[in-house]
């Protein structure tokens, strides 16, 4: 599974997660973009579907200290992931970074994933960065 942030022609920020995206580690992602803003000193705004890791209540006790961060979480409405960039480019990454190939596990699906996110922002001519989780805190 993959966290992923994206701003259009400028930056695509991920974390990638063998297995599957945990509260945890969704949070802590979120936590990583909070400080970001922070440092930054410029309000972030990031736009999410309403799964339930993204409205849980560990998650909503923590927006407010995020806002006072400068992270402001925008929900799109149901069913609408058309309203969102990030489909867009993750089906393009899809299409034409990982189509046709077969991976004989988790770990080499998740290395043509990379690879696939960093091609597409040397032609995009944007950044990318993957945020490494520390696997000892995610559960």
């Amino acid at each position: 599974m993959v966290c992923r942030i994206f701003q259009p022609l400028i930056s695509f920020i991920y974390g990638l997660v063998i297995g599957g995206v945990s509260r945890k580690s969704y949070i802590q992602m979120m936590e990583h973009e909070a400080l970001d803003a922070q440092k930054a000193g410029r309000i972030r705004v990031v736009v999410q579907d309403n799964g339930p890791i993204h409205i849980c209540q560990d998650v909503q006790q923590l927006w407010t200290k995020w806002e006072r961060m400068g992270l402001y979480v925008f929900f799109l409405p149901k069913y609408c992931s058309e309203m969102n960039p990030i489909e867009l480019e993750w089906q393009h990454l899809k299409k034409d970074e990982l189509s046709g190939q077969v991976f004989n596990d988790e770990l080499e699906l998740a290395y043509a994933v990379i690879n696939g996110v960093e091609a597409r922002g040397e032609r995009g001519n944007y950044s990318t960065q993957r945020i490494k989780f520390n696997s000892s805190l995610i559960g």
